[in-house]
Formats: structure tokens, C-alpha cells, sequence
């Protein structure tokens, strides 16, 4: 199959959160765990880029004239807080439905997001570029992740980063991410994540290497039920995330 015929888009996954989209900005709805889940991760985005783009982490506007991606972006959760850190976000997901909702809250919001019903193959052949692309909890909902992370990794620019975040397909993964989450805690609508569609951090690592970025950073992330919150860890055989940089110069 050539790389033109190739598509990163997995149907099934995009009527399913297609058909929950009104439930984005609910924070004891189904997306529950995401609103949970991102105080950590964009206080990790925001140390990262800060770190690398020489910035002020404390600074009302820390990404200031930074032109960012949020590759599957959902309803906007990431999106809109990385709007208010001064980036300039382009938000991209495959359903028009979380588009509409997206697009809705951030005009409401005052937040200036660009919001588009795209797939990231389809912003790549555009010749779209970022200084962060933020991949977050996507990869496990995609058809192709190698081809996905290959796409998304020609559009970071020289110095510029990309953020990954999933769960590892282990089981101990398989029992807490899956079986707990969706059975036990009813966090997730069951169904949610499917054990072989999760991803390992070699195969993230593999072709965003190929595509000339550097992994610089790994995390785990775990949830503490005493602290009722989402903390860094060393442990990444659950939730992980994974920073790449493109080198400024080849």
C-alpha cells in the first residue's frame, strides 16, 4: 500500500467518541479521568517547552508565538489551556462532532483556538509545521501507529518537540487501565481501550527515530487515590509519556 492510499483513521474509534462528544467539557462525565488527568500533563508540556524554548514557566504567557498542534484534540482540553499560555494552537481531530463541541466552548471561552475537522496525514500533505505537536492519548485509537507517528513527527519543525501520551500494553495495564478503570471504577465507558491496540514505548520510539527525532524525555504517570490526583513516576507500565525533539540541525 502506498504511503498516498495510507490513512491513520480507525472508524470504529471515531464514532465512538464522536457519540460522546457533548460530554467533553462535563468534568464528572465520561471524560472524567481526562479532566483528572490534566493538571499533570500540561504542567509537564509547560516545564518541557519552557525548558527547551528558553521561556519563563511562571510567566502569564509562557508559549508565547509558539505554533502548536493538538493532533486528536477531542473536545479542547488541551487546546484551550495551551491557547492561554500564548500558543498558537491548531486543534485537529477527524470528528466533526468534536470539532462543533470544541469550536463552540473556545468561542464562549474567548479562547482563540483554530479548530479543524482534519486527519494529520491530510495537515503533513498541506505542509503544515509546528513547534510542538501534541500526541496525546491518541496513538491507541488510530488504525497505523507507526505511519500515524511518522506523519505527525515531518511536521516538527528543527528544535521544536513532540509530546506522546499513552498506556503500555502490559497487564499490568490490561488490569488497571482496562479492566479496573472500565469494570471496577466505571472511570471509562467500557470498551474504551482494547488491550492489543495499546502501545509499547519502542514502537513510539521507532519511527518517530526514523522520521530524525530524539527521545529526551520518559515519564510514567500514576494516579494516587489518598492524594485524589495524577502524579509523575518512574513506573511506566501503565500510563506514560514520552517527549521527542527534531534536532536544529541535521
Amino acid at each position: 500500500m502506498s504511503e498516498t492510499a495510507k490513512s491513520t483513521i480507525d472508524q470504529s474509534e471515531v464514532d465512538r467518541f464522536s457519540a460522546m462528544a457533548a460530554e467533553w467539557w462535563s468534568p464528572t462525565g465520561k471524560f472524567k479521568p481526562l479532566h483528572k488527568f490534566n493538571p499533570v500533563r500540561l504542567a509537564y508540556i509547560r516545564d518541557r517547552a519552557c525548558e527547551n524554548f528558553d521561556r519563563d514557566p511562571k510567566s502569564s504567557r509562557p508559549l508565547e508565538g509558539l505554533r502548536v498542534l493538538d493532533i486528536g484534540c477531542g473536545g479542547g482540553l488541551l487546546s484551550e489551556p495551551m491557547a492561554r499560555m500564548g500558543a498558537e494552537v491548531v486543534g485537529a481531530d477527524p470528528s466533526e462532532k468534536n470539532i462543533g463541541i470544541a469550536s463552540t466552548h473556545a468561542k464562549a471561552s474567548g479562547v482563540p483556538v483554530d479548530y479543524r475537522a482534519v486527519t494529520a496525514e491530510q495537515l503533513a500533505e498541506a505542509g503544515e509545521t509546528f513547534d510542538i505537536v501534541l500526541n496525546m492519548e491518541v496513538v491507541e485509537h488510530v488504525a497505523d501507529v507507526e505511519f500515524f507517528l511518522s506523519t505527525c513527527a515531518k511536521m516538527v519543525r528543527p528544535g521544536g518537540l513532540m509530546f506522546v501520551a499513552t498506556i503500555n500494553r502490559t497487564m499490568k495495564a490490561a488490569a488497571l487501565a482496562i479492566f479496573a478503570a472500565e469494570n471496577v471504577l466505571r472511570w471509562l465507558p467500557r470498551g474504551t481501550h482494547q488491550y492489543e491496540k495499546l502501545v509499547r514505548p519502542e514502537e513510539i520510539e521507532k519511527p518517530l527515530a526514523a522520521d530524525g527525532l530524539d527521545i529526551i524525555a520518559r515519564t510514567g504517570v500514576f494516579y494516587s487515590p489518598l492524594q485524589d490526583r495524577w502524579n509523575l513516576s518512574k513506573d511506566m507500565d501503565v500510563n506514560y509519556m514520552m517527549l521527542a525533539k527534531r534536532p536544529k540541525f541535521s
